[in-house]
């Protein structure tokens, strides 16, 4: 009730305002919010999560304004998903869960990773900044070591860097949560730069394809992939729709003894999948990952 109040008021003052902030504008599509609850432990948690959402508005819009530029000149990757690019930031993150045994679980979309970490680990001895620091110059090492394996003609012409920093979250219930916020923005934006790509490449501005998808259900953006495109949303690459999680899963091998007998060998496997991380059939799956206990 608390969340749908706020919601509703928030609309109808949304609403409301209009007209103050775009006098000559019209109102064309009727806008909806959508939220959920987040409960923090304590005001350290809840502060935390604050200082990161601030920190993420910034590096989106440092994102936004970087890749719009480059459209600008002429110099995007292949929009809307440069499959290439995908599968580098996935070995680089397998690197990283084969380098640091604390690591259980990552979760990848577009330029980003979440990095989960054992609940009880004593990595850097919980040094925030330690932590963030080694992860981050791995990756970015391993993300220059492996270019040309991905782009084996294309010149890599500045050093990259990445930026990364530490949540402590209370509980996996709240880890499960942020995972699957993750696992959700993913698709909202891949079937909106989908929808916004194919406009663009059919002769529209990227003013008149951003007006075109302004208010838009996903019901009404599959339909016109579709009906204009002749796309089936559900049917592009799952890595697209849903990210790409990695983590260990337990492998058995056949392998010759010394006598020449066959014996079972047994180790984790860092494995990439594009699954759904929402449902909690993954997680009953896989236990270890957030250190919980298997069903019954």
């Amino acid at each position: 009730k608390i969340l749908s109040l706020i919601v509703s008021f928030f609309t109808s003052v949304y609403v409301t305002k209009w007209k103050e902030f775009f006098p000559l504008k019209e109102f064309r599509y009727p806008p909806s919010f959508h939220s959920r609850v987040i409960s923090c432990a304590s005001i350290e948690v809840l502060q935390q999560y604050l200082a990161w959402r601030q920190n993420d508005c910034h590096v989106n819009n440092q994102y936004e304004t970087c890749l719009w530029m480059l459209i600008k000149h002429g110099k995007s990757e292949n929009e809307p998903n440069d499959e290439q690019a995908l599968n580098l930031m996935n070995s680089c993150a397998v690197a990283v869960l084969e380098e640091f045994e604390d690591i259980t679980f990552a979760y990848g979309v577009s330029d980003e990773y979440s990095f989960v970490l054992k609940n009880a680990s004593m990595f850097y001895q919980r040094q925030a900044s330690e932590i963030v620091s080694v992860i981050v110059s791995f990756f970015t090492s391993m993300y220059v070591v492996k270019w040309k394996e991905f782009f084996p003609q294309k010149k890599l012409n500045y050093p990259p860097s990445f930026d990364g920093r530490a949540v402590c979250y209370p509980s996996s219930d709240i880890i499960r949560d942020y995972l699957a916020w993750r696992q959700v923005d993913c698709h909202i934006n891949n079937q909106y730069n989908t929808c916004f790509w194919m406009l663009v490449k059919s002769g529209k501005s990227k003013s008149e394809a951003q007006g075109c998808l302004k208010g838009t259900q996903a019901r009404e953006k599959n339909e016109l992939l579709i009906q204009k495109f002749g796309i089936d949303y559900s049917k592009l690459p799952l890595m697209f729709r849903q990210g790409s999680s990695i983590f260990r899963a337990r492998t058995e091998k056949s392998v010759a003894s010394e006598n020449k007998s066959s014996v079972e060998k047994v180790w984790n496997k860092v494995l990439v999948s594009h699954c759904n991380i929402i449902e909690p059939s993954f997680w009953m799956a896989h236990p270890s990952i957030l250190n919980e206990e298997p069903p019954l």
